[in-house]
Order: structure tokens, then sequence, then C-alpha cells
């Protein structure tokens, strides 16, 4: 056990045997340097650790306090029950309505697809992007096309290394964000009016994608909890003939649900028998709270059917817009797609997060983002639980930054995100994330941004809104 560990335990032990009470204040961190003779950045950790658990919190200027006592959280909501029917996709212009107002700067992001920008490390960024630029060869410019970056393309393999997948620099393609890497393995294995297996409820921009391309598409029983039901999953199959299967596995937005270990394998293995590829989404698999990453699935891909895609968008630097498919028996289908579409992603940018990856920056970002997010988190299902009416159901993902909230049956999750909005709030209504507009009680709430008396104020808004549209 590292020593941030222990002095978590010992307060951890303080406060469950009542020596510390809810509301208590505890030694600041200099006091703790002092007493103990750990350094600051150990005592810091320790303490984001707990804070990460529910059991301290941090109040600005003032230092750390047993947090106050718990409500009873909320229970998960069940699996979703899709309708057995291929759908011809037409959600756009409800998305781009929705979500026009989200990124202003006075509106509470609860609707966000990003987590805050003041949790990225962007002077380090920007210092790399700047080194970038006074080293670049004028000749990467030219042969780092396609591809991408090569030095970039290798520190992303060695990360797949770590996690158990041996994948080679070539036949990683690098992209403008994840969503085009998507969309370039969409392309590659589909043609318009096939079908596309995805899960219910599924992330906006899928259902955007297979609409573009004139794609149906077949929702799949889902789980909050551990992803798709792999049974209705395989008499889809057998149904519909899909083309391509487009998920994800680890913390799927917007439910959040971690599909297992022995349960990709498996996923896997099915799709295999039935020769139709996976397009993975895996732009969170970093965010996780646990003690290490998920397993991932290409790590079971011996036919070369996992198409896994993910980006540096939601964990680094959203606006740098770099992602990256590993796309395996489709890898040169999805480069010439590349090619031939927007050729490169910019050549300084890939350079400078080579630079960062390789010198160790990314990890020590990631570890300290984790427990940011996993301390969001708790807090936010707390306020959930003391503000919104009885019947209230939400999920509690091991990672990432999004809970998806299923309210009384009676409330329209529509008509709540335009008097949110009307109050300075926006959220992301469950119809937004359904090929036949389901979950019209449901919500998308992001809790990627430090905690503060206007998002717990805003929270209470919310429950009073949506008890007010509950007739209760």
């Amino acid at each position: 056990m590292k020593r941030y560990e222990e002095l978590a335990e010992e307060v951890a032990a303080m406060i469950s045997t009542q020596l510390l009470l809810p509301g208590d204040k505890l030694p600041s961190v200099r006091q703790q340097h002092a007493r103990r003779g750990v350094s600051p950045s150990t005592v810091f950790q320790a303490y984001y650790l707990l804070e990460a658990r529910g059991m301290i919190v941090s109040r600005p200027r003032s230092g750390y306090y047993v947090a106050p006592q718990r409500a009873a959280l909320a229970p998960e909501p069940d699996s979703s029950r899709p309708l057995d029917a291929s759908t011809t996709v037409d959600v756009s212009d409800l998305v781009f309505e929705v979500l026009g107002a989200v990124g202003a700067r006075d509106i509470v992001p609860f609707g966000s697809a990003f987590p805050s920008p003041h949790l990225f490390p962007m002077e380090r960024l920007a210092r790399a992007v700047s080194a970038s630029m006074r080293r670049l060869d004028p000749w990467s410019t030219v042969t780092d096309l396609s591809l991408g970056n090569a030095e970039l393309r290798r520190q992303i393999a060695l990360r797949y290394q770590l996690d158990g997948v041996l994948v080679s620099s070539d036949d990683i393609v690098i992209t403008n964000g994840a969503l085009e890497a998507l969309n370039l393995c969409l392309q590659a294995v589909t043609r318009p009016g096939d079908t596309v297996l995805i899960e219910s409820p599924s992330f906006y921009a899928c259902l955007q994608a297979l609409e573009r391309l004139e794609l149906k598409a077949v929702e799949i029983a889902t789980s909050p909890r551990d992803g798709v039901d792999l049974a209705a999953l395989e008499e889809l199959l057998q149904r519909h003939q899909p083309k391509a299967c487009w998920l994800m596995t680890s913390f799927q937005n917007p439910l959040g649900s971690l599909m297992p270990p022995e349960k990709k394998r498996a996923l896997v293995a099915l799709l295999a028998r039935h020769g139709v590829p996976l397009i993975e989404d895996d732009v969170y698999g970093e965010l996780y709270f646990g003690k290490q990453r998920p397993g991932l699935t290409k790590s079971h891909d011996s036919a070369g059917l996992v198409m896994h895609c993910s980006s540096f968008s939601k964990t680094l630097a959203p606006g740098f817009r770099l992602g990256w498919a590993v796309a395996g028996r489709y890898a040169r289908q999805v480069e010439r797609l590349k090619l031939t579409t927007s050729l490169s992603a910019p050549i300084p940018l890939q350079m400078a997060l080579a630079d960062y990856l390789a010198h160790g920056g990314y990890d020590r970002h990631l570890r300290q983002l984790r427990l940011t997010l996993a301390a969001q988190q708790n807090t936010m299902l707390q306020a959930i639980a003391v503000h919104f009416p009885p019947g209230t159901r939400v999920t509690r993902p091991q990672g990432g930054y999004f809970v998806w909230v299923e309210m009384p049956a009676g409330i329209d999750a529509l008509a709540l995100h335009r008097s949110a909005l009307a109050a300075g709030i926006s959220i992301a209504p469950g119809p937004i994330f359904s090929a036949t507009r389901a979950f019209r009680h449901c919500i998308r709430l992001n809790y990627g941004h430090p905690w503060s008396a206007q998002l717990e104020e805003a929270i209470a808004t919310l429950g009073r809104l949506a008890l007010a549209a509950s007739g209760a």
C-alpha cells in the first residue's frame, strides 16, 4: 500500500468510528506535512482519494471537511427494452435544437458533452505546441499525411501494449477526433440501406452518423450497469443480418455502463461467429475510477473485426480534435477514406501530443483527473438524492463523467430542457439518444465540472422544475 493510501485509510477509519464527525475540519496539508513528515503531494493524494469516495469535501480557501451525512442514493434504472424493429433515423434537427445553447459560458453545462476545460493541462500543452512548431520538419507536413505522425502512432501503440494488445503503429490512422474515426469505420463496412445494431439509449452522434449515411438502426436492450444484452444481440444478428454493430463497452454515453471482461470476450466471439464488425467508441476508457483500465475488446479480436476508435478529446485536449482508429482487417479502407475526406489531422498538434505522451505528462494528468471526476460524481449523486422527486432513478458509473437520470413517467424531458434553459441550465434530454425518440422522461447530466454552490443550486432548481412537472 502506498503512503498516501495508508494516510487515507487512517483518516477513513477515524470517520467510520466517529472520531471525526460530519462537518469537522481535517488538518490542513501543511499541518499533516509537519506532523507526519510526509510530502504535501502525499497529503493531497490522500485527500483526493477520500474526496473521490465521498467521505470528505473541499471548500475553496477553507480546507477539507468531513462530508455531511449522506442521503440514500436513488436506485439504478432497469435495462431498456426497445422495439425489435429497424428504424430510419431522423434525429439531427432535434439534436441541433437541443444542443444549440450548451456552449454558452453563462449556462450551467450539465448538458455538455465535455468536462470542464479547467481540468486539462492547457499551459503544458501550449508549451508543447510552441516547441513542436519550432522544431517542425517541413517534410513532415507531407510524409505524415494520411496515417499521421509516426511518433504519435508509436506512442499510441505503446499504450495498447500496456493494455495487453499488440498493435502495429502502421495500423493506426490518426483522425480529426474519434467522431471522424467512427464515421470512417462505419463508411468502410456499410452502404446506404444497410442495418446497424446500436445500444438503447445510444450516443446521439452515432444516430446522426447513421442518418447521414442513410443506414437503418436496430436498438439492443441495454443495462445501465453492464451494457448490451448478449442474448438479445444474438437474436437480432440472426433476424436482421446487420452489416455492423456500433457499441461503447466502457462507460457508455449516456448510461455510463461498463461491460465486464468475460462479457466483452463473449461479445467479440459472438460477432465473429456472424462475421459482423464491431465499431467500438472507446473515448472514455481511460477515465476509470478503479485500480486499472477496463480490458479492451480488441484484446479478444483474432479475426480483425474489432474497429477500435478513441481520442484525446475527452481526456486531455478537446480543441485539438485528435483521435485514431485501429480498424483491424479494414485498416487500409479506413486509411483511403481518410485520404479522400479530410486528408490529415494537423501535424504540429500531433507532434505536440507525441512529445507530451513520451515524457509521462499524460498519465500524471489522468491520475488526477480520475480522482476529481469520481469526487464530482459522488457530490452530484448526493445532490440528486436530496433535490429530485421521489421515484427518480440514477446510474452509478464506474468511470466517465455522465449520469443517466430516469424521472417519474409523467415528466417530459424536452419540456424540462426548455424550462431549465430558461433558468440558465442546460441538460441533455433522453429523446436525443434514441432512434425512436424514446426515453421521454430521462435526462443525461454531466458531472465533469468542478462542483460549486452554483452547481448545487442548479441541481436544486432542476429538482424543483421536475417536481412541478410531475404534478406532485
